[in-house]
């Protein structure tokens, strides 16, 4: 199959970063699967459990313990003859938003943060640096746990209206804003590398201010590796999440999340195993499919294949 030449209408409305950013990533079909199962894991669990077929995951009948899938149970029930479909679909509201928000604030801040050192140098970057070596010394349980009691009680009061979810904002930004430290380290040493290329040399004689240069010019262009990092912290925030709440400091109940429901399963292993490998499905398919994205993202934002 031919490509035609594109036209003189089309090189004159050119195109942008993202339009072919996407237009490559449409090409990888594993990426797009994975991009579709995504998706349908956030359909899954936003709007089908508030369905009216879908059963209280908080109703206990221990007369019902362990069922089989039927009907009324399509994946059967657990230890407190609660249904296990329900309780799924409502432990992955959590564990995607822990996922999401959190990485979206080790995003913000990581890349902010990396970006200004790489770009400024000197003595500056040795400083922002050390602050990094510092925190790591420190053990992220630790920092997490502290930064959680002190700012769960201000945000809880502001975020009564969430419901369920007040008490548990806290904990993604908690972990978000120590999660950021390994990718500050990576985008300082894409923007160290960066800044010395000619189009930034270009825009420094252009007279634009080292702000725009910074945001506008030399960000966009490590987005790709951030991008690839993201896809991988979702799931470990998903797991570091289930070693917070085994220690009573993470999701409180009633809440659950499937991190939960896979210690929970374990605790059973030799007699239902199903309670295991049902959440553990759940969560290993979604952690490939962001596997598979990022590897399809990482291509897709690269400037370099553009010319390709």
């Amino acid at each position: 199959m031919t490509l035609s030449p594109p036209t003189e209408a089309d090189l004159a409305k050119g195109s942008s970063l993202g339009k072919d950013a996407w237009l490559r990533l449409r090409k990888n079909r594993l990426a797009m699967v994975s991009l579709w199962f995504v998706c349908a894991m956030l359909l899954l669990c936003f709007i089908v459990p508030y369905l009216p077929f879908v059963a209280d995951p908080n109703a206990q009948n221990l007369e019902n313990r362990f069922a089989g899938p039927s009907g009324a149970h399509w994946m059967g029930t657990d230890q407190l003859g609660r249904d296990m479909f329900s309780r799924i679909l409502f432990g992955g509201q959590i564990s995607l938003l822990v996922g999401f928000i959190a990485t979206g604030v080790a995003l913000i801040i990581g890349i902010t943060y990396g970006a200004v050192s790489g770009y400024a140098g000197g003595r500056t970057d040795s400083v922002l640096m050390r602050i990094v070596d510092t925190l790591y010394a420190i053990p992220f349980l630790v920092l997490v746990i502290v930064l959680k009691v002190v700012i769960a009680g201000p945000m809880e009061e502001h975020l009564s209206w969430m419901g369920r979810f007040a008490n548990i904002v806290p904990l993604f930004f908690a972990i978000g804003a120590l999660g950021w430290l390994t990718l500050a380290r990576i985008t300082r040493a894409q923007v160290m590398a960066i800044k010395e290329q000619e189009f930034v040399e270009a825009a420094v004689s252009l007279g634009l201010s080292r702000a725009r240069i910074l945001f506008r010019h030399i960000v966009p262009n490590t987005l790709g590796p951030a991008i690839v990092y993201a896809t991988l912290t979702i799931p470990s925030f998903i797991l570091f999440e289930a070693s917070l709440s085994y220690l009573g400091v993470g999701i409180e109940a009633p809440n659950s999340s499937w991190g939960i429901l896979i210690k929970e399963g374990a605790d059973f292993l030799e007699t239902q195993l199903t309670l295991l490998i049902i959440p553990g499905l759940f969560f290993s398919l979604t952690l490939f499919a962001f596997n598979f994205l990022g590897d399809g993202l990482r291509d897709a934002l690269d400037v370099r294949a553009s010319k390709d």
